[in-house]
This record gives structure tokens, sequence and C-alpha cells, in this order.
């Protein structure tokens, strides 16, 4: 319900992809042909066309994925997966009357006298999206013969032409909301590998349907990965390889979209399947939480005045925030414990001038602190500024919402370069000076003020850049949900990038949980339910039917939309950090049963093989880089990459980093020699890789089957 969260849609249709499921009397018969002699659980297989002559070149594969697309959730989910990971795709839209013909000249061709298999593999939203007896579909599956291509069916019912009984005849059809379901030998042991066991298909909303789906039993030629229990005995396939007549297809038979927990679980090993386990891309399951405010105070919701006080709109407030929330020993304690025992570092993204403003008002004395700092090493630290004031243009908040203060002549003012790297050098040295560890090249400004704040600042504070550059900083955080994609400040002393932050709805200003669901119900209701209507009037909100009960609103209803919203992040391929602050550590801390959650789902879903990884800020900014520039490339055309038997061979232009996952004991050709290719991530390898020394291309040998 927050703008900028992505609200789970409904899903497909609960009918067979194209039309109602058919009488049995209308529904075809078995394929015919033979069973090809494939491995069912390979997922790498050197291509060797039966049709070729002993004497005839290897064929070359570029990799390309061929969508063709019926406007579905569910080629549109694979689609989201292919682009998200930088996998290059052509689609074909089926409801274009001008798309191109797939015929024999679209799929394959010869290149310096060797036949040229254009795409690796195919996503069909079912397997007779063209019309059985159509041409294009006898050209695809000739293609997918010839050259050993596979193909996806996005979304089918079980039947005998998929290598599936029919339901009827000892399966299952209806909704699977909640439904648990495993992950055969065969998929632990293929392309699913990387999960952990079980499958749980989401129950978000007891009155919506949200997937529906066809389990069958297996026939000859079909190897089941992921099933489920059936009346009567035995188990019915969702998920499975079928291989007939030479070709080898991944039977999908449950409705989903890009957003749900089941697909984007199996997303990974949908396209190591579809590719043969070597593509371009990569992907990891990111997971970094920053702790805004360490050391400062933070102001507390005011219940009865449904504001902040302290903050200038507050009406009814006398300007003065009382009752402030800061951790204390006992919650620094509690986090340094936390962290071991849960295996997972928090960034601690701090102000130490608020630290040294609040010691010089108690007294001299400030016991977290020192807690803190005893423990410096067991968290990462981000400069956040010194005392953590405002840095864009001077604040006229003399009206509500507040303006830009402008001189006589009616130029915005603006804060000065000074200031802003004056805040950035003492919080650095301030932290330099505790034997605090901090990268000078991360920062966040307090509320990324600086950047461009809409409506009242749309340009960013001019003077922000050459500060920026002043001190070394090369990443800089703003608010995923302002500005989603990172962008370049630059001057002519050097140049910072952004790096997107996702926010928490943990808010700053609560301590408690009954804090928590106040301010929430206040957000999310509806005037007429006694709240602002802000969720009335935002197109990107929604309203809640009621109001959350102030004592368990927040355990029953906040805590798991918010850990679901945040493991769709993790599990998308996102490494966009996550922030709240230091007040979420106090008091009732709040950000514990979220983060508990995230940790215990993901690990509930993901074998060893696939860890939680934790970039840091700088990380994530050269991974955000590296994307950038590696779309823009692929949409420019300028990318050529093929394999032609175990030999894979990547050409990017110069400058252009190139992400590329193949299996293991897979190897990089050196000048001289060879080394391991990439690291290990989900049971294959990967890497951002570019040529080596004297070298035009990247070339990996992949092992043989």
């Amino acid at each position: 319900m927050d703008s900028g969260r992505i609200r789970t849609p409904r899903t497909a249709p609960r009918t067979a992809p194209g039309d109602r499921a058919p009488s049995r009397a209308a529904r075809p018969g078995s394929r015919t042909g033979r069973i090809a002699a494939l491995a069912a659980a390979a997922l790498i297989a050197t291509v060797v066309p039966s049709a070729q002559a002993a004497t005839a070149p290897a064929p070359r594969v570029d990799l390309t994925v061929l969508v063709v697309d019926d406007g579905g959730s569910a080629v549109g989910a694979i689609t989201a997966e292919l682009k998200g990971s930088g996998v290059p795709y052509r689609r074909i839209d089926l409801n274009d009357p001008n798309r191109p013909v797939v015929n024999q000249a679209f799929l394959s061709d010869t290149v310096d006298g060797r036949p040229r298999a254009k795409y690796q593999g195919v996503v069909l939203p079912h397997e007779t999206a063209f019309g059985p007896d159509s041409a294009e579909h006898t050209a695809l599956r000739t293609y997918e013969r010839t050259f050993g291509i596979p193909q996806v069916d996005a979304y089918t019912w079980s039947h005998p032409g998929v290598g599936l009984d029919y339901t009827n005849e000892g399966g299952t059809s209806g909704v699977l909301d909640g439904v648990t379901t495993s992950v055969t030998p065969a998929g632990q042991a293929g392309p699913f590998r990387y999960l952990a066991g079980s499958l749980t298909f989401e129950d978000n909303d007891p009155t919506i349907a949200e997937s529906y789906g066809y389990a069958g039993r297996p026939r000859a030629g079909y190897t089941s990965y992921l099933d489920l229990p059936v009346d009567g005995g035995g188990r019915a396939s969702l998920v499975g390889e079928y291989a007939a007549d030479g070709r080898r297809e991944l039977v999908v038979t449950f409705a989903y979209n890009q957003y749900q927990r089941q697909f984007r679980a199996l997303a990974r090993g949908i396209v190591e399947w579809l590719t043969q386990g070597v593509h371009l891309g990569r992907s990891r399951n990111y997971l970094s939480v920053h702790v805004d405010d360490v050391f400062a105070p933070d102001a507390r919701w005011d219940t009865e005045l449904d504001c902040t006080p302290g903050d200038f709109d507050c009406a009814g407030d006398d300007g003065e925030g009382t009752d402030p929330i800061r951790m204390t020993v006992a919650d620094a304690q509690y986090a340094a414990a936390w962290q071991k025992a849960s295996g997972f570092t928090l960034d601690m993204v701090y102000n130490g001038g608020q630290g040294e403003q609040w010691k010089a008002e108690h007294g001299g004395s400030d016991p977290l602190t020192d807690r803190l700092v005893a423990d410096r090493a067991q968290y990462r630290w981000i400069n956040h500024t010194y005392t953590h004031p405002f840095l864009g243009c001077v604040q006229d908040t003399t009206v509500v919402p507040w303006r830009c203060a402008a001189d006589a002549r009616g130029n915005t003012l603006w804060v000065t370069r000074a200031e802003l790297s004056a805040q950035i050098r003492d919080n650095h040295d301030w932290a330099v000076r505790k034997g605090i560890a901090v990268d000078r090249s991360e920062l966040v400004t307090g509320e990324h003020s600086g950047l461009r704040t809409l409506p009242q600042q749309p340009v960013d504070n001019p003077n922000l850049a050459g500060a920026l550059a002043d001190n070394g900083v090369k990443w800089t955080g703003s608010d995923n949900s302002r500005e989603p994609q990172q962008r370049a400040l630059t001057t002519a002393s050097g140049a910072a990038k952004t790096v997107p932050r996702h926010p928490m709805n943990v808010y700053y200003n609560v301590g408690t949980a009954a804090e928590m669901a106040d301010e929430y119900n206040w957000v999310y209701t509806s005037r007429a339910d006694g709240g602002s209507g802000i969720c009335e009037s935002n197109p990107a909100s929604t309203c809640l039917p009621a109001p959350l009960p102030l004592a368990t609103g927040y355990a029953d209803h906040i805590v798991p939309q918010e850990a679901r919203t945040a493991l769709s992040h993790v599990l998308g391929n996102d490494p966009r950090p996550h922030y709240v602050h230091q007040s979420n550590l106090a008091e009732e801390r709040l950000l514990y049963p979220v983060l508990d959650r995230v940790l215990a789902d993901y690990r509930g879903l993901f074998a060893p093989s696939a860890p939680l990884v934790n970039p840091a800020q700088r990380d994530v900014g050269t991974e955000l880089t590296r994307r950038t520039a590696w779309d823009q490339a692929l949409a420019a055309g300028k990318v050529t990459a093929y394999r032609i038997g175990t030999t894979v061979t990547v050409k990017a232009p110069s400058g252009v980093t190139a992400p590329v996952t193949a299996p293991e004991g897979t190897r990089k050709k050196l000048l001289l020699g060879t080394t391991a290719f990439g690291t290990a991530y989900a049971g294959t390898r990967s890497a951002w890789t570019s040529p080596e020394l004297l070298q035009s291309a990247v070339t990996l040998t992949i092992p043989t089957s």
C-alpha cells in the first residue's frame, strides 16, 4: 500500500492458455514420434544435430532467447526474469499483425560456412501457440529438433500432448493458494538444485484466488520437477520436462505472474533449464539494511495530533519535539547479539555530531556511543553527515508545505558547497578518530537532501556534486520510491552516482507497535474511518478496509506485509539496499520481527548453495552501473555471444563488462593457459567478465555432460 511498493495483481484466468480446457472428446491425442534419448536432469548437452553428417562443422548457437508473447502474465513473468538478469532475448508479439513469420530463415542460417541457430531457447505461451497444424509450428519444432533447442511452455494444462495424464485420471486441478509443493529428486539434481525442497504457494488474500493449476500424473518421457500429493495416493506434477520426438519441453501447468513468490523461487531454474546452464546475464539474491540516524535521536509520532512534534508542519505543536526515541546501551548490545545469531550484518548510517550534541546535553556522558564504538568492528558504517541538516535549498518554513527561500531577485538560496563539504568531512573525520572503519566513497545525506526533492526542489543543489568530489564520495544514497534509477552527479572535478534505497514501512518516528499501527492507520485509512485520506487520493496506494487494532496490527498485518515486500526485492535480483532508522532498534525494537521473518522465509526456500548476498553500498552502486552499461550495449545490438560445442565466445564494446553464467567446471581462456571462471552461486558459476590482456573476446570452455 506504500507508493514505493508493487502490489501483486491477480494472475491469469483459471482456464488453460488461449481458451477454456476442452472437453475430453476435443482433447488432442498423444504426440507421435520416438522418445528422445536425452538425460532428463541434464542442463548441459553438446549440440550435435542428428541430421548432420559426422564431418559437418558443429553448429553455432547464439546466446539469445526467443520469446513468443501472447500478452499473458506467464510469458510476461519469464520475460521479466530474462530482462532483470541481463539475458538477451527477442520478443515476438502474437497480437501484432505485422510480426515476423517464424520460419527456417527466421530461426537459422549459415555463418562462415557453419550452420547457426539464432536462438538458444524458446519461450511459448503454451505448446501450440502458433496453432498445431500451422507451418510456423512445424518450422519451430524442426528447428528445435535439428539444433537441440529447448522450449518452455509457460502455462498449459495437463494432457497427453505435454506428457501428462488428464487431471481426472488421478490428478487434480483448482486453486493452489496456500498449497505446499515439493521439488522432486530430479528437480533438486537438475535445474532447481538451489531450492531447499518445499515451496508453498502464496495466499495473501483469502478473498481472492491468486493462482490456479492443473496437476497431472506423468506419462512416459516426462520427468517431474515440482509436484504435490493427490487424493488416492501418489503425486501429480506442476512443473516438469517432457522429452519426445527429439525435442525437450519444460511444462508448467499453473498460472503465475512475475511478482508471486512461487514464480520468483522457480525463475532461476526455468532460465537455467531454458539456456542449458550457459547464458549471458547473472543474478543473486541480495539483502542489505541501512540503519539511518545512528547516534542521533528521532522525533516521536503524536497519536493525538496525528503528526510529529518538532516538524514544522505539525499543527498545534509548540515547535519543540519532546520524548525523542534513541537507542540505549541495552539496544546496542541486543543489535550485536542479533547480528551474530542471525548471521546478518547491518549498515550503521551514522551522525557523529548528533552523538556529540547528545553527550553535551546529558552531562558529558553517552554510554550508547561508547557501546557502539566498542562494537564497531561488528557493523558496516556509512557517513550520514555530521549533524543531519537539510542540504538542499534553504527552506522557508513559514508556509506549509515548505518552499525554497529566494533572494531579492528571486534566485533560489542554496546550502553552500563549503557547508556541504564540512558536513561530509567532519563526520568522516569523527569516525576515523573513533577507530571506525568507514569508506570515504560512500555517503547518505540526511533525508537524501541535496538531491532534487519534488515538488519544492525540482533540481539538485548545484553545490552538491562539487562537495561530493571534494570528499572523494562516489556513491550517495537516494530514495528508491522517488528515484528508482541510478543517475550521475557530475562536476568538473569528479562524478558520483546515486544508489537508490528501498524505504521500509517501519517508520522513523515510532518506538512501539501501538505507535506504528496508529500512524499506519492515519496514512492508510479513509477519512470516513478517521484517517488522513492519503490512500484515497494516491492512485499508487490502497486504503485498509478498516483501521488496524493498535495492540495487534503491527504483528498481524504490517510485519508480514513488509517482510513479503522485502523478500520480493530479494528474489527479484534487486541489489538496492533497504533503509530504516535507529529508532527501529530502540524501545520495542520493531525492525527485528520483519527481518526475522524475511530471513526465515528465505532460508526455508533456498539451499545453502544460494546464500543471501549482503552487499556494501559501493558494491550496489557498481552493480547498478554495470547493469546500465550492459543493457545499453544489448539495446544497441553491440553484443555478440555464441556457443560452438563446448566453447563459448562473448564480444562486447570496449569498457563494457559482460555478465555470464556457466556450469561448474567452466574455464576461462587466458593469454597463456586457462583459469577457473567466476564464483559459485546456486549451483552455477557466474561473473562480470571482460577479455584478458591482448584478447578481443571472452572465451570460455564448458565441461562436457
